[in-house]
């Protein structure tokens, strides 16, 4: 079976270290199935082909297509929140055509799209026998116009969703599609995030270290986190903050715009006032330090000396990989009642879950877990242990590739059929 994965037009993958979670995601899984299957993975960047670890990597331009953008968004037929440009069957279409042209010649039996819908009529027009996998790792298929999604979706095999909770969604809007929809969490690799030789022995009042591992950006609550850091420092002054990961915003239409949640709305001031101007404050901080891109082959490290890891996400997280990764290495962990959190989290087992947005109640949790290192301890340990049992990437690749078979079988029953069908000479 030959299995070909298609990047978001604007994440390329970077080797020997993704820098995005999707294409860490790709990168992980087209490795773990490279041992069963052919792997093809398209993503943009110069024209080129490379091997690594048994995957093929095919690299597609998109220089006209970000010109054609530019264009395009000038453009009044975009103004639609629900129906944007990244929506259109515009969006990136020299990058898709590329790659469906190329699927025909690669002879692949399943292609596999991440949160690109669009893209799923044109591979098929190109290539009416393979299997067409739809995996969303975002809320968009229930916010974007449901008369458009909808004929978009007809070209779809099998939906995936990265948690329950964005499948579930799907489902109920459309319903018609049901059956096709599974849900498969995100996995870790639970042999490289493993806690590191235990820390030596300290005095009892020594610093502690609190850890944020994701984007830097508003939807992520790193403005409640550190309000609430503030609080904590207030009552604890021998608490750290370190706070991994690459400072942006997030493309406005893309969360902000397309959501109804007052919670979400509000982070618009954000945009107004610079995110960035907000963060400059605290840069000098004794207590906390923004260390920027970490690659994800040295964040087990980050982890492991970290005594709290905390994710107070304000929108509805889709999954929340950090969260897993931290479990993995044995950290308990905070997070909101946001999105999947609920699902990976076992309340008072792995972690706390406080409301969204609320720094007084985060500083709490903290404080909490600060006092008991015994609760800390078992927190730890029992999130590691949820991680192996679940969410561990052997596990998620095995069953993903479940589904692969499923609908390659498929495939060639009715390539029989149609042969069968042919009338003969």
């Amino acid at each position: 079976m030959k299995v070909a994965f298609i990047s978001q037009p604007f994440n390329r993958i970077f080797f020997p270290n993704p820098h995005d979670s999707l294409g860490i995601w790709t990168a992980e899984i087209a490795r773990h199935l490279a041992h069963s299957c052919e792997i093809v993975v398209y993503t943009p960047g110069e024209r080129k082909k490379v091997c690594h670890e048994s995957v093929n990597y095919h690299y597609i331009p998109v220089a006209l297509d970000k010109l054609l953008l530019k264009f395009l968004k000038r453009l009044p037929g975009f103004s639609d929140v629900r129906r944007p440009l990244f929506a259109s069957k515009w969006y990136y279409l020299g990058y898709i055509l590329q790659i469906a042209n190329d699927l025909r010649s690669q002879q692949c039996d399943v292609v596999h799209i991440h949160n690109f819908p669009e893209f799923a009529p044109i591979i098929r027009f190109f290539n009416p026998n393979i299997k067409i996998v739809l995996h969303m790792h975002c809320e968009w298929l229930t916010q974007l116009d449901r008369s458009t999604i909808a004929k978009y979706l007809q070209s779809v095999d099998l939906i995936v969703g990265c948690s329950e909770y964005i499948t579930e969604k799907i489902r109920q809007r459309f319903p018609e599609f049901a059956n096709c929809c599974q849900a498969i969490d995100n996995g870790v690799d639970v042999e490289r995030f493993v806690k590191k030789a235990e820390k030596k022995q300290k005095a009892p009042n020594r610093v502690k270290e609190l850890l944020f591992v994701g984007r830097v950006i508003p939807e992520k609550g790193i403005h409640v986190l550190l309000e609430a850091f503030q609080k904590v420092v207030d009552r604890d002054p021998e608490v750290q903050l370190k706070i991994v990961g690459q400072t942006g915003l997030t493309p406005y239409e893309f969360v902000i715009a397309l959501s109804d949640d007052p919670k979400v709305s509000e982070l618009a001031s954000f945009y107004n006032r610079g995110w960035k101007d907000y963060l400059s404050r605290w840069q000098n901080s004794a207590n906390v330090s923004f260390l920027g891109h970490v690659s994800h082959a040295h964040l087990a490290s980050h982890y492991s000396n970290a005594d709290i890891f905390i994710f107070p996400s304000v929108w509805q997280e889709p999954f929340g990989m950090p969260i897993i990764e931290a479990m993995s290495c044995e950290i308990p962990v905070i997070a909101t009642h946001s999105g999947a959190f609920p699902e990976i989290v076992a309340e008072g087992k792995t972690g706390l879950l406080v409301e969204r947005d609320d720094a007084n109640a985060l500083a709490e949790a903290i404080l909490h877990l600060l006092a008991d290192e015994d609760l800390r301890k078992s927190m730890g340990k029992a999130g590691r242990q949820r991680v192996v049992e679940i969410f561990s990437l052997k596990k998620i690749s095995d069953r993903l590739l479940s589904h692969y078979q499923r609908l390659f079988a498929k495939r060639e029953r009715g390539l029989e059929s149609d042969a069968i069908a042919q009338p003969t000479v």
